[in-house]
């Protein structure tokens, strides 16, 4: 039986350990919802050792920069898969352009995610980097019900996106047919301004949208605000070619409508 050890059972990882579970897999997981400490060095070490896959989606630490997982149980992997669940953000500012796995990286305000990003690919892990995560619980439908949706009168910024059952479907696809290693983009085919999808929501939630306010106006938090700094339009074909991965929602209109 195949046993998946993954670092950092949050939103997105519980969900894959769940469907991995539901196809036979052992799954054991460090984090709130793990059945291990990540500082509970001797079981986790225990634990790697007869694990065949493993997975982190820990982000670096934002004091020190560095990769926690790799930091600490980097030299324990051993002969086993792995894999990294990372971010688009190692591509920066593009301008509005498509960027894909060969574009630079780096270049962006996230410097220690593309580090840690690089040294995941530099010991041969497959790399997810994953643009905005919606799903249940973790949409704009709960944005706009907390009154924290906006509409940023930015023309040309877009962005991508993922419906988190479709990293899922991609990660999954990724350990049953043993992929290559390196880095796989896992976002939708419509890249679109955050307008859009907060009119649609709202077209499907029978209400006005928010007014439209500048960048200054919206006086959004520092994080928010980074946000908006960069402008790109994340490529997937990759991950449809290599692993077989198709998106059940191709872009947030359908990902929306199977969350209203």
């Amino acid at each position: 039986m195949p046993k998946l050890f993954i670092f950092g059972l949050g939103y997105t990882a519980k969900r894959i350990a769940n469907a991995l579970q539901s196809l036979g897999w052992e799954v054991v997981a460090t984090g709130r919802n793990g059945n291990l400490s990540f500082d509970d060095v001797d079981g986790v070490r225990t634990a790697l050792a007869s694990s065949t896959h493993v997975l982190s989606s820990v982000p670096p630490d934002r004091e020190s920069g560095l990769d926690p997982v790799l930091s600490t149980y980097g030299g324990d992997f051993g002969r086993a898969w792995y894999g990294y669940l990372s971010s688009t953000g190692v591509y920066g500012d593009a301008g509005g352009a498509w960027v894909d796995e060969h574009s630079p990286t780096g270049t962006g305000r996230r410097t220690a995610r593309s580090d840690a990003d690089a040294l995941w690919l530099e010991l041969g892990a497959r790399v997810f980097r994953l643009p905005g995560i919606y799903g249940p619980g973790r949409s704009i439908f709960d944005r706009i019900r907390d009154d924290k949706a906006h509409r940023i009168d930015l023309p040309g910024q877009v962005f991508s996106r993922i419906h988190v059952d479709d990293i899922v479907g991609g990660v999954v696809a990724a350990l049953e047919s043993n992929a290559p290693e390196g880095a796989y983009n896992l976002s939708d085919d419509l890249p679109a301004s955050q307008n859009a999808v907060v009119e649609h929501a709202c077209t499907l939630l029978g209400i006005e949208p928010p007014s439209l306010l500048s960048l200054e106006e919206a006086d959004l938090s520092p994080m928010a605000r980074g946000f908006y700094a960069e402008n790109r339009r994340v490529a997937n074909g990759k991950g449809k070619r290599a692993l077989g991965w198709v998106p059940k929602y191709p872009t947030y209109r359908e990902g929306l409508r199977a969350l209203r």
